[in-house]
């Protein structure tokens, strides 16, 4: 199955295919991301970047081809500084991401919606981030409790986020 073809799969289906899964091998995310992106709904292989008000990391993994991943951004749930705005959802979009979620801010709102790419945050902050060329990619990163891992699989619709730790 491509992450295209995930995307059809509900999460509340998903959930209710898993409700006594008690490996820690499907997990849902917390109810505390908003949808600011042009795409309701996406699915696909995670990679991960774990970075603090600076978003180099966002940009470099970004601007690689994404082969319909979904980068999960740890912004540690910060929302003083927009790690995601209109020009890195443009190139994430161009180069074949399926969807950014962003554990802190974005911003640039009225271009987000216009770009074919799936996006979940926490909330919108008009300031950009610092550049100072920090950050971690591919690592286990924690969001709002929950572990996500590079190679694992998320899903994400108008009910909510769920992570596999396979394709499901």
């Amino acid at each position: 199955m491509t992450s295209t073809q995930a995307q059809i799969i509900s999460t509340c289906d998903l959930c209710d295919a898993h409700l006594r899964d008690d490996t820690g091998a499907f997990r849902v995310l917390p109810p505390v991301f908003q949808d600011f992106g042009g795409k309701p709904a996406f699915a696909g292989p995670i990679a991960t970047v774990k970075c603090f008000e600076d978003n180099s990391g966002v940009k470099a993994a970004v601007e690689t081809p994404g082969n319909g991943r979904v980068l999960v951004v740890d912004g540690g749930g910060s929302v003083r500084r927009a790690l995601v705005g209109g020009n890195v959802a443009a190139t994430a979009a161009k180069n074949g991401w399926a969807g950014i979620v962003v554990y802190g801010a974005v911003r640039d709102i009225a271009e987000l919606r216009e770009t074919p790419l799936g996006i979940r945050a926490l909330a919108l902050m008009p300031l950009p981030t610092e550049k100072r060329g920090e950050g971690q990619s591919d690592v286990t990163v924690l969001i709002s409790g929950v572990w996500v891992r590079p190679g694992e699989w998320l899903y994400a619709d108008a009910d909510g986020i769920v992570i596999g730790a396979k394709q499901l």
